[in-house]
């Protein structure tokens, strides 16, 4: 009976807090606001399909580092020899 009873209590616990978490405490079809109140959701989303683009791809090639006679790049920085 102990089981039993710690059973449906654990069950109803996590029922609950899985419908509070979703609704945010505000319900089905509405959400929290910037200031707390609960807002109603907008109309419905749709998305228009669109046609695909395909690009040729951009190739970045870094400028060597040229540091004066004399001078190795180390640590970020040129210095000297």
């Amino acid at each position: 009976m102990k089981t039993l009873f710690a059973a449906v209590l654990l069950a109803s616990t996590v029922v609950s807090f899985g419908a509070a978490n979703a609704a945010g405490g505000c319900g089905p079809g509405f959400h929290r606001g910037p200031y707390g109140g609960c807002r109603v959701n907008g109309g419905a989303v749709v998305v228009a399909p669109r046609a695909v683009v395909v690009e040729r791809p951009i190739v970045v090639v870094p400028r060597g580092r040229v540091c004066p006679y004399g001078f190795v790049w180390r640590y970020g920085r040129c210095r000297p020899v």
